[in-house]
C-alpha cells in the first residue's frame, strides 16, 4: 500500500514549499500521545533518511520513517479550511478508534 494525499492536501504542501523555497516534501508519523495512545505528527520534510519510505502521490512526496509506516500504511490524507480553521485530516485504516478530540488514534 502507500500513502496519499488528496488534491487539496498536495495543493496545499506544493503551496507551502514553494513559498518555503526549499523542501523535498511533507513529513508524517506518529508518537505515543494523547488519549488514545498514538497522534500524527506533521512537517516539512528537508531531507529523506535511508530507513524512510517515499510516497509520491498528486506530485508530491509524503516521506514516513520506517517506524511509523506499520501504522500508517494506506493513510490518505487531505486538507480541509472550515472558516479561519484549515487542518490536514487523516482516513486511515489501520486506525480502529479515535479519542474525542480527534488528536489521537488507536490501532490493534
Amino acid at each position: 500500500m502507500a500513502i496519499t494525499l488528496t488534491e487539496a492536501a498536495a495543493g496545499r504542501v506544493r503551496e507551502y514549499l514553494s513559498a518555503r523555497g526549499y523542501g523535498e516534501g511533507l513529513r508524517l508519523g506518529v508518537k505515543t500521545t494523547g488519549c488514545s495512545g498514538l497522534a500524527y505528527v506533521v512537517d516539512y520534510a528537508d531531507k529523506i533518511g535511508e530507513k524512510d519510505s517515499v510516497h509520491l502521490s498528486q506530485g508530491v512526496n509524503v516521506i514516513v520513517d520506517s517506524d511509523s509506516m506499520k501504522y500508517l500504511d494506506g493513510t490518505e490524507i487531505d486538507y480541509q479550511v472550515d472558516g479561519l480553521s484549515a487542518v490536514f485530516k487523516f482516513k486511515n485504516p489501520n486506525s480502529k478508534d479515535e479519542c474525542g478530540c480527534g488528536e489521537s488514534f488507536t490501532v490493534d
